[in-house]
């Protein structure tokens, strides 16, 4: 599990073929990881992959072709900025919100305006992630804990503060670039709850 609070932006390294799917290489760019283990999570643009290797320069990730195909990781660019973080642990502050690392589609930049002092981003999803998003809701955009401002029948928007486009690979998106999007778990519960509800009736 994760929160969706970003602890490095890091880069693609390298893009390797291996037996029919691929090894991704990823530089820390500034990861904490003086104690990283092998098979450990990290988070990348919100994917939880699992670390197979690893140096001082950067570590290495085995990506099926299920993730390949249905999320950004599978177009990415050597070169691309990433959004990292290391696992949840039990201890930690829980800043964000609950983030598995299991993206549910892939949307697209549509729009970004300045608002103030942040900026007003809407994201196009498609209608079977829209069904789980609600004004004042979490979302993850990129592994990143989003508050949701507004949505309709084609999309969302949200407001990124200063902080948070400094620190995160918002910084080098613009409009018409995918992103990955994991939505709250705690709506899937209670669409699933209610519809064991009306199952019972």
């Amino acid at each position: 599990m994760f929160t969706g609070l970003i602890q490095a932006v890091g880069r693609l390294l390298a893009r390797e073929a291996r037996g029919g799917d691929q090894r991704l290489r990823f530089g820390w760019g500034g990861l904490e990881h003086a104690d990283v283990a092998l098979g450990e999570s990290i988070a990348v643009n919100g994917c939880c992959l699992t670390v197979v290797a690893f140096d001082a320069e950067g570590w290495d990730a085995d990506v099926s072709n299920e993730t390949l195909a249905l999320t950004t990781l599978g177009t990415l660019p050597v070169g691309a900025a990433v959004n990292l973080e290391r696992s949840l642990l039990p201890t930690d502050r829980l800043g964000g919100h609950l983030v598995s690392g299991h993206v549910d589609a892939v949307g697209r930049v549509e729009a970004v305006r300045e608002d103030g002092r942040s900026q007003r981003w809407r994201f196009g999803a498609p209608a079977p992630v829209l069904r789980y998003v609600a004004v004042k809701g979490s979302i993850a955009v990129d592994g990143t804990s989003l508050t949701v401002n507004a949505v309709d029948a084609g999309g969302f928007e949200v407001n990124l503060v200063p902080h948070t486009i400094a620190h995160t690979r918002f910084a080098e998106l613009a409009p018409g670039d995918p992103v990955n999007l994991e939505v709250d778990t705690v709506a899937r519960y209670v669409e699933r709850l209610l519809a064991a509800r009306e199952e019972q009736a």
